[in-house]
């Protein structure tokens, strides 16, 4: 993690102790002993960092893990504590690190670290997101639902219609779309556990793989919270907003035209919409899962799509944060690539132009709602062009990218010359 990511990690608990709530340090330690708030994650994590053992060496983890929890189970059930499984997945992954320290040297001592260091990012990159949500609540009390359910209008508010279409299919459709929603890590480890697949027998890390992705958008996306807070469409105009919405509209009625204003809303709620992170991050997914076998593509696409309908479909976000989430990721993810392979001008050219749409795509939200709900037969395609332009030019540039990686070419030798026969 490196000292500025420790420093970062510090400031915000001390953030989050000003506000009366627990940063991502306490909160962290604090599953060590009683139950974590996903024992997935904690379990994940372990996976991401057993990468860089043997196959006996991660039957032992696993045993060791699971046997953990049975005794924190079993403690926990005979003082009536609150059980959920992860600690021991903690634990043996914080055993590691003492392990590596104390009876590893050299290279097999540094891989032993990042394996572990991976896994503690993904897990301090959660709790980050999660002290951030909490400071978005109690730092904004005015949200910006107005503008961008007004902008809405232009796409056709699709909230409003996948709403009804996940209502229409039950509670099957229902429950499985909560699923892919809620396990997006489960996801995201098997992609970045086929990216890794290698690690143990190359004994090193790829340049780039999806941990890195989701740890910058994790980082970053709670950034732009702050800058334009929102809370989504079921809490602003539907019933879960109870006295804070502005009417019970979702999803049955599209919202009114009108001249939208900051509206205030509770000390709780996340204002965690713009850009959908959710949509960032299986957005992500499917890209890094685009160079795997059959199986993993499906799955990738599938997360994809399963998200989006449920970021819309369940109601807690607007169109225009799912292709703002789009751009977003586009943006992230071709930067970091750049870095690992080398920053040249086509790199600059993307990264710039993403960061251009999407920065175009949050003003014309916060000032030109209005006529763009107004004229939604112009600003409807414009709005899908500019994001179809960055995944043009990201496709486009990274192609290029992967053709100049490829095997080289092995010169033709030189013929010499033959002696002439007499």
């Amino acid at each position: 993690m490196g000292l500025t990511g420790l420093g970062f990690l510090v400031a915000l608990e001390i953030a989050a102790r000003h506000y009366g709530v627990p940063g991502p340090i306490v909160s962290q330690a604090r599953e060590a002993v009683y139950a974590p708030r996903s024992g997935t994650v904690l379990y994940a994590s372990m996976a991401l960092m057993m990468v860089v053992l043997t196959w006996r060496q991660r039957f032992v983890a696993l045993g060791a893990a699971i046997g953990i929890d049975l005794v924190f189970w079993l403690v926990r059930s005979a003082v009536g504590a609150e059980n959920m499984v992860g600690s021991g997945a903690l634990w043996v992954t914080l055993g590691c690190a003492v392990f590596a320290v104390v009876r590893r040297t050299g290279a097999e001592r540094a891989l032993l670290l990042k394996g572990v260091g991976l896994a503690l990012l993904l897990v301090a990159g959660r709790k980050t997101g999660y002290t951030w949500l909490l400071i978005t609540s109690k730092t904004r009390p005015m949200v910006l639902d107005q503008y961008v359910a007004t902008a809405d209008h232009a796409l056709g508010n699709p909230s409003w219609v996948a709403g009804r279409i996940v209502e229409a299919t039950g509670p099957i459709g229902h429950h499985v779309l909560d699923w892919v929603y809620i396990q997006l890590a489960v996801g995201a480890v098997l992609v970045a556990l086929y990216q890794l697949r290698g690690v143990a027998a190359e004994r090193r890390f790829p340049a780039h793989h999806l941990v890195r992705t989701f740890l910058v958008v994790g980082l970053l996306g709670p950034g732009i919270y702050m800058v334009f807070p929102v809370v989504g469409p079921i809490l602003a105009y539907g019933v879960d907003g109870g006295q804070w919405a502005v009417a019970d509209l979702w999803p049955h009625t599209a919202p009114p035209l009108g001249v939208p204003r900051p509206m205030p809303f509770d000390e709780v709620t996340p204002r965690n919409c713009m850009p959908s992170l959710h949509t960032a991050w299986a957005t992500a997914i499917f890209i890094h899962s685009r160079k795997g076998p059959r199986a993993l593509r499906f799955l990738g696409a599938f997360w994809l799509v399963a998200t989006l309908g449920a970021t819309l479909g369940f109601g807690y976000h607007y169109g225009a944060d799912i292709i703002s989430g789009v751009v977003f990721t586009l943006t992230i993810e071709a930067a970091l690539r750049a870095l690992a392979r080398g920053w040249d001008r086509r790199a600059t050219l993307l990264v710039v132009h993403g960061a251009a749409v999407f920065t175009a795509l949050l003003v014309s939200y916060r000032f030109l709602p209005v006529e763009m709900a107004g004229h939604p037969w112009v600003f409807g395609p414009l709005l899908l062009l500019a994001t179809a332009s960055v995944v043009y030019a990201y496709v486009r540039t990274t192609r290029l990218w992967d053709r100049q990686a490829g095997p080289a070419r092995v010169p033709a030798q030189r013929r010499e010359p033959q002696p002439e026969l007499v």
